[in-house]
């Protein structure tokens, strides 16, 4: 090989994008400025139901199949997640934004969650049971995941402070005037390899206005799909607000785990006093053959365990309740006890049993749940 070959192979090299290929796509540019990656999940459940006095229906169903584009260029990142098993459409979106960091932190641009719950914020590839508890888009906040607005996070070390202000709408809900803001602060004083003390609260504001949809806390308390119980509302044409300020502590010590939240609610009413809902759960588990959740310091939140050639198994299990405290009986619980099977790091098996007890109506309806998620 002459010096010309060589000098153009070796110029080559030092100009040519990285592509990574490992669990997904990745590709990144000589010098570090342009990335693009390609990735995607599949969450497919199947369940069964043990009635009671609410008639159901067990089947299977794709919870989630979505595919999510993301990178950055000239300093600016960005991010586009279609979920195909919610909608074709715009009812599909799930993050879509454009974000830069600047003033110590990162600036959030589009649609994406709010900064409450941190059983929310967790990715639904990470959470510990097939469904999020009543504190979060699951129930409190009832069908409002992601808002549209504009976000500030700013993480150091063992702490993190975030604030979101964002119109009530997500990209397939009706144009209005509402507005709402939300805010979360957490803090571990223990963060090591093996073990992790975490505590945090948040705050939200929803005023509804012009155009805004009926805002209600709602729960599933049997699983998805099971029966349902609307638990308070307040009308979009009240123009009234909704208020909830929650509190948040977890840990990872090893190979067990616990997470709990308790949050408080007002839901504003167009005649008499307004209604106050409490919710709070706490969850738990234990890695049978070795394995540790590791928390993400940048985010406030847990992950998954690093899975080995041998695989992992967790058993786990959740207690979660919530009441409309001016409303007689309107109290909703359930237990769930389930099993984890992480194959390797894309692919888990989960298991979930239920136990719904809905005390307004009387209805206990259990539920047998599987979902097969492969994330990549």
């Amino acid at each position: 090989m002459n010096i010309g070959t060589q000098e153009s192979l070796d110029k080559i090299a030092t100009t040519a994008p990285t592509i990574d290929t490992k669990g997904g796509l990745k590709v990144t540019s000589a010098d570090k400025q342009f990335e693009f990656s390609a990735g995607g999940r599949i969450h497919f459940d199947a369940y069964a139901f043990d009635r009671d006095e609410v008639s159901t229906t067990g089947t299977s169903e794709f919870r989630r199949a979505r595919i999510t584009l993301q990178g950055k260029a000239y300093g600016w990142e960005y991010k586009f997640e279609q979920d195909f098993a919610a909608g074709n459409g715009l009812e599909g979106f799930r993050d879509v934004y454009i974000a830069k960091s600047a003033l110590g932190g990162k600036f959030t641009i589009g649609h994406f969650k709010p900064y409450r719950s941190m059983e929310e914020l967790t990715s639904s590839n990470e959470i510990l049971m097939m469904e999020r508890p009543f504190a979060s888009a699951t129930g409190l906040f009832n069908g409002r995941q992601f808002q549209q607005g504009v976000g500030y996070l700013r993480a150091d070390g063992n702490y993190t402070a975030g604030l979101s202000v964002f119109n009530l709408r997500s990209a397939s809900g009706s144009r209005n005037e509402g507005v709402g803001a939300a805010g979360r602060v957490t803090f571990a004083p223990i963060n090591t390899a093996d073990s992790t003390l975490h505590f945090g609260g948040w705050a939200s504001q929803e005023n509804l206005n012009q155009g805004s949809a009926d805002f209600s806390a709602s729960a599933n308390y049997a699983g998805r799909r099971g029966p349902a119980q609307t638990v308070a509302t307040t009308t979009g044409a009240s123009r009234n607000q909704v208020t909830a300020v929650g509190v948040e502590a977890a840990g990872s010590f090893g190979p067990l785990f616990f997470q709990g939240e308790y949050a408080n609610a007002t839901f504003g009413q167009p005649a008499g006093p307004d209604q106050d809902v409490a919710t709070w759960y706490v969850q738990g588990s234990w890695l049978l053959n070795g394995g540790h959740k590791a928390y993400k310091p940048g985010n406030g939140i847990f992950a998954s365990p690093k899975v080995a050639d041998r695989g992992l198994w967790e058993l786990t299990a959740r207690y979660d309740t919530i009441e409309n405290k001016d409303v007689r009986d309107m109290d909703v619980s359930s237990w769930i006890v389930g099993m984890n099977y992480y194959v390797n790091p894309n692919l888990r098996f989960m298991f979930n049993y239920t136990k719904g007890d809905n005390t307004f109506t009387g209805d206990e309806t259990g539920q047998y749940a599987l979902r097969t998620q492969f994330a990549f």
